[in-house]
């Protein structure tokens, strides 16, 4: 057996306020010839990315509708863990070093994990580049079951090598899943499917919180909360450009000298580039203290997460590429107003000029700030939008209707 993650106990029923009688009545009519099936999740981390947070609570509704669900992490090596983020890096479009060295220790340790996986599943849903390979070295006995590729990631401009290297196994799938139709490369995978991610309306980073609490929460962590706060929450990658984000901070205050601006992002345990992406933020910011650069290592979790994002005047996602982008429909579901990078995923989210602005540059990232500080009214105008587009689009409700339909699509083949 790989690692097994415990989940905790959730129920469709408590779902239908934020998403409605009709979407909880479609999944249990989905669910109901597929009670008992057995499907695997599978990815490299358990807290501290997109990933982990979509398992902790798709696994447990496929559960409360009688999906025999579990959810394992693999383990691996340093080396194995750099090598993944070089492939990260590389689907995304980076020109990055890959070695003969680096795949044989990525052979090597999806072989292990391949070795200790239990063969008694229907349905394998296997999570980003990390476990690909794993369905190349599983015995034959679990080749009788289904097997499901999901990639997080924009893959629009791979570099050539790391795709090459990857293609042969995520053509052995029976599906994949891609977040949008320019995000697939093409492959023999018999069934292709494109859908995003979701957010979790009752988790506690997206229940509703009052501003009184928010406020109780942020006094925490030496923040003027009667001044303006700037709030970007992401991993600390060169993709989000949090160094993008204090550029454009300091025009605006330039102009608008009250801002304060906070960086607040999970380290995760599969990305070894994330405290040395960290520390050049940290440099970034020298000594203004009106920057504010958190971790969870620093007592933020989820419920300081939902009051930043909800307690800010601004949220922003400046990524420069990005698969999708949970952030963005967090904040848009506290009826925030969003600036975000004009890429990927983050493009289905905002209606640029309509629930938030989709930028392409520091300095129309700092027009936009100020657009927002100055005209409050549009800012809530705008914000309530984005709450109902992400009702319509971007709750984990829909994302578990995608994954039942997939798994009786299937089924019947």
């Amino acid at each position: 057996m790989l690692n097994p993650v415990q989940v905790n106990p959730k129920s469709i029923e408590a779902y239908r306020e934020a998403a409605g009688d009709a979407v909880v009545d479609e999944i249990l009519r989905l669910a109901e010839p597929l009670k008992g099936a057995r499907v695997l999740h599978v990815n490299a981390t358990a807290f501290g990315g997109g990933v982990a947070e979509i398992l902790y609570t798709l696994t447990a509704l496929m559960q409360d509708v009688g999906v025999k669900a579990d959810w394992q992490v693999i383990d691996g090596s340093e080396e194995f863990f750099n090598t993944t983020k070089c492939m990260h890096n590389g689907l995304q479009g980076m020109e990055v070093p890959f070695t003969g060295t680096m795949t044989d220790e990525w052979v090597r340790i999806n072989k292990e994990n391949a070795d200790r996986m239990e063969l008694d599943y229907d349905y394998y849903i296997i999570h980003d580049p990390q476990p690909v390979g794993l369905i190349k070295y599983i015995n034959e006995k679990a080749r009788s079951a289904k097997w499901i590729w999901r990639c997080h990631i924009d893959t629009t401009q791979s570099f050539q090598p790391i795709w090459d290297f990857m293609h042969p196994y995520a053509d052995e799938y029976d599906a994949t899943i891609f977040t949008m139709p320019e995000y697939d490369p093409g492959g023999k995978a018999p069934v292709r499917v494109n859908f995003p991610p979701c957010i979790d309306p009752l988790s506690p980073k997206n229940t509703e919180m009052s501003p009184a609490l928010s406020r109780e929460v942020l006094s925490n962590f030496d923040l003027d909360l009667d001044r303006p706060i700037i709030t970007q929450i992401s991993r600390f990658d060169p993709w989000k450009d949090p160094l993008g984000v204090i550029e454009a901070y300091k025009i605006v205050k330039a102009q608008r000298p009250d801002v304060q601006l906070a960086l607040v992002g999970s380290m995760a345990s599969d990305d070894p580039e994330g405290w040395h992406y960290y520390n050049k933020t940290k440099d970034a910011a020298g000594d203004d203290t009106d920057i504010h650069i958190l971790t969870n290592f620093e007592g933020v979790g989820n419920t300081e997460v939902n009051a930043f994002q909800g307690g800010s005047d601004v949220v922003l996602q400046k990524s420069v590429r990005e698969g999708f982008g949970l952030t963005v429909s967090e904040a848009l579901w506290k009826g925030r107003p969003v600036i975000a990078g004009n890429c990927g995923g983050i493009r289905m989210q905002i209606k640029n000029g309509e629930n938030g602005y989709l930028v392409d540059s520091i300095e129309e990232c700092a027009d936009r700030i100020l657009d927002f500080l100055s005209n409050p009214e549009n800012s809530l105008k705008m914000g309530a939008e984005g709450r109902e587009h992400v009702r319509g689009n971007f709750l984990t409700t829909r994302n578990l209707i995608d994954y039942l339909t997939l798994l009786g699509r299937l089924k019947d083949d």
